[in-house]
C-alpha cells in the first residue's frame, strides 16, 4: 500500500459497508427495547436493560477476539504473511467457541453471581436472569463471530463483514418479533431470538470466510493447523490480547457502574437511560465505522512499515469522524422527542428521557475522539496503552459519578457524559511511545545544486 493509496474516496469506500453494518447492530437493540417498550411494562422495559448489560459484559470481557484479531490480521497482510492470515482464523475460531462454551458450562455460577452485583429488585431480577440464561445460549456462536469478524476487518473485507452483520441482525429481529409478539414469550423471547441469531450468524461467517480464502487458501489452511496450534503462537496471541482484555473489562465496569446507577435510581430511571443508550449506541457504532477502517489501515501501515500512510490514515479518518459526530448532535438535538416517543409508551419513562436528551445528543461529537483513538490503537496493537488509560478513565469516571451523586439522574450523564473525554485524554498520554513504534520521519532531502 502506497500513501497515495489513502485518499478520502478509500477511506469513505471501506467505511461505508462497515456503517452500515454497524447501524443494525443497534438497530436490533432498539427493536428489542421497542418491542418490550411498547407493552407499557417498566419492570419488562429495565429486565431488558439490565440483562442486555449483563451479556454485554459477559461478551465483551472476550472482546479482543475481535479487537486483536483485527489488529494481528491487519499486520500480517500489510507484511504479506499470508501462512499467518490463515491460521489467525483457525486460532481466532477454536478460541471463541471454546470460550463461550465455558460460560455456557458456567452460567449456573455466572448468572446468579452477576445479580448480586448489580442493584435490583426481586421481581426485575427474575426476568433479567431469564433473558440472560436465553442469551446464553449463543455464547459460543458469538464469540466465534466476534473472531471472524475481525479476520475480515483486519483485511479490509469490509463488504464482506456488512453481509455477516445484516444476516445476524436481520435474523435479529424476526425471530424476537416472533418469538415476543407471536408466541408471548416476553424478555426470555427476546434473548432467544438473539441467541438463535448468532448461530445463524456464525454458519453465514463460516461460509463468507472460505469465499474469502478461495479454492487455494482452503487447501492450504489444512496446513496451517499445526501452524495454528503453535504453542509460541499462541503465547503470542494471549500476550497481545490479555492487555486488550483487562481494557475491556475496564471499560464494561465503566458502564455497568452506569447501568448500576440508574437502576439505583429505580426502574423508570433506568428504563429511561436505557432508551437514550440506544441513541448514543446508534451514533458509536456508526462512528465506529471510521475507528474500524483506522484498525485496518493503521495495522497494514506498520506492518508495510509506512509511517506516511500511518499518519494519512488517522487524519482522513477523523476528518470523517468528527463531521459525522456533528451531524448525530443534530439529529439527536431534534429528532429526539420523537425517537422516545417511539421507543416507549410509558409516560414516566418518555419525561424522564427527554429531561436528559441534551446529554446525548452532545455525545457523539465528544465520544468522537475516544472511538477514534481506540481505533488507532487497536490496529496498532498498543494493548498496555489502550489497558492504562482504560484503567484510569475508568478510575476518574467513578471519582466523577460518585462526586455528582447529590445531583441525581443529571449526575449521571454528566459523569457519562465527562467519561469520554477521560478516555481520549489518556490515549493521548501514550501518543508519543505510538509514534516511535511506527519510527521516524525520513531526514529532509539535501538541496541539489542551482536551487
Amino acid at each position: 500500500m502506497t500513501a497515495s493509496a489513502i485518499t478520502r474516496r478509500s477511506i469513505a469506500a471501506q467505511a461505508w459497508p462497515i456503517m452500515i453494518g454497524q447501524i443494525t447492530v443497534p438497530l436490533v437493540g432498539l427493536v428489542d427495547t421497542a418491542v418490550i417498550g411498547r407493552t407499557g411494562d417498566a419492570v419488562a422495559l429495565a429486565a431488558v436493560a439490565l440483562g442486555s448489560f449483563v451479556v454485554t459484559f459477559l461478551f465483551w470481557t472476550f472482546g479482543f477476539l475481535r479487537m486483536g484479531m483485527t489488529g494481528l490480521t491487519a499486520q500480517a497482510e500489510g507484511a504479506k504473511d499470508g501462512k499467518e492470515v490463515r491460521a489467525l482464523l483457525i486460532r481466532g475460531i477454536a478460541l471463541g467457541v471454546g470460550l463461550g462454551a465455558a460460560l455456557l458450562a458456567l452460567q449456573a455460577v455466572i448468572v446468579p453471581l452477576a445479580f448480586r452485583i448489580f442493584a435490583g429488585s426481586g421481581e426485575l431480577d427474575a426476568v433479567a436472569e431469564g433473558f440472560v440464561a436465553a442469551r446464553l445460549f449463543g455464547a459460543p456462536a458469538a464469540l466465534a463471530g466476534f473472531a471472524i469478524n475481525g479476520w475480515l476487518l483486519g483485511l479490509g473485507r469490509t463488504r464482506a463483514a456488512l453481509l455477516l452483520q445484516i444476516v445476524m441482525n436481520t435474523a435479529n429481529i424476526a425471530l424476537d418479533l416472533i418469538f415476543v409478539w407471536h408466541f408471548g414469550w416476553g424478555a426470555r423471547g427476546v434473548g432467544f431470538g438473539t441467541s438463535s441469531a448468532e448461530w445463524i450468524a456464525l454458519a453465514t461467517g463460516l461460509t463468507i470466510a472460505a469465499f474469502v480464502l478461495g479454492r487455494d487458501g482452503r487447501a492450504a489452511i489444512r496446513g496451517e493447523l499445526a501452524r495454528a496450534f503453535d504453542p509460541a503462537a499462541l503465547k503470542r496471541l494471549f500476550g497481545v490480547n490479555a492487555d486488550i482484555m483487562v481494557r475491556t473489562v475496564a471499560l464494561l465496569i465503566l458502564f455497568g457502574w452506569f447501568a448500576n446507577a440508574g437502576a439505583r435510581l429505580g426502574p423508570v430511571q433506568l428504563g429511561a437511560n436505557h432508551v437514550l443508550s440506544q441513541f448514543v449506541g446508534l451514533a458509536a457504532y456508526v462512528l465506529d465505522g471510521f475507528a474500524f477502517t483506522a484498525e485496518s489501515r493503521v495495522g497494514q501501515a506498520i506492518g508495510a512499515k509506512s509511517r506516511d500512510d500511518f499518519l494519512r490514515a488517522i487524519r482522513l479518518t477523523g476528518e470523517f469522524s468528527f463531521a459525522s459526530g456533528l451531524v448525530f448532535v443534530a439529529a439527536i438535538a431534534f429528532g429526539g422527542r420523537f425517537l422516545v416517543e417511539l421507543m416507549t409508551s410509558n409516560p414516566q419513562v418518555q419525561e424522564r428521557a427527554l429531561a436528559l436528551a441534551p446529554f446525548a445528543a452532545l455525545q457523539p461529537l465528544i465520544g468522537a475522539p475516544a472511538w477514534l483513538l481506540d481505533g488507532v490503537f487497536i490496529g496498532a496493537t498498543q494493548g498496555k496503552a489502550l489497558r492504562n488509560a482504560a484503567i484510569l478513565s475508568t478510575a476518574l469516571y467513578i471519582a466523577t459519578d460518585l462526586a455528582m451523586r447529590p445531583w441525581g439522574p443529571l449526575g449521571v450523564w454528566i459523569a457519562l457524559t465527562l467519561s469520554y473525554v477521560y478516555r481520549a485524554g489518556a490515549l493521548a498520554l501514550w501518543w508519543p511511545g505510538l509514534l516511535k513504534q511506527v519510527g521516524t520521519p525520513p531526514p529532509l532531502a539535501e538541496p541539489s545544486p542551482g536551487t
